[in-house]
């Protein structure tokens, strides 16, 4: 009998481990978008996936942009040219930037959980350079 509990238990565990996803993002020179491109800029996805940055190019890294973050979340900032995979365990809208590019509209917006609500930060955020228009069109577009 508690064999068979072992392995209900372990099976459950299992289970609950291969739901979660990694999700990848490629960091591009040019992309379907223009120039200095996360590709895809958006993505929903659910608490304990991952997001894997990938250096598509040269001189790219993925880092969090504290004023868009969850409250109480770690920040993270990747190397420039590496690869980076980045657990989200915290429900809540995520926004990303390169920060070598993050002027010339280098960001992105990962929404984790099922909340439906932007938060006003991401609507007032002052970005710099061609990041501010390209953060209200990733909401435009994606109805946030």
């Amino acid at each position: 009998m508690r064999h068979v509990l072992v392995m209900v238990l372990s099976s459950v565990l299992f289970l609950g481990n291969a739901q979660a996803e990694v999700h990848e993002v490629k960091m591009l020179n040019r992309g379907e978008t223009g120039s200095m491109v996360f590709e895809p800029d958006y993505l929903a996805i659910q608490p304990g996936d991952s997001v894997k940055f990938i250096a598509t190019h040269k001189s790219h890294n993925a880092a969090s942009i504290i004023e868009l973050m969850p409250e109480n979340t770690p920040a993270f900032k990747g190397k420039i040219n590496e690869e980076l995979e980045v657990k989200f365990d915290t429900s809540g809208f995520y926004g990303i930037q390169c920060t070598p590019h993050f002027s010339m509209g280098m960001i992105m917006v990962i929404k984790v959980g099922d909340d439906e609500v932007l938060p006003n930060a991401f609507r007032t955020y002052k970005a710099p350079g061609k990041s501010h228009e390209r953060l209200q069109n990733i909401i435009t577009n994606h109805n946030l």
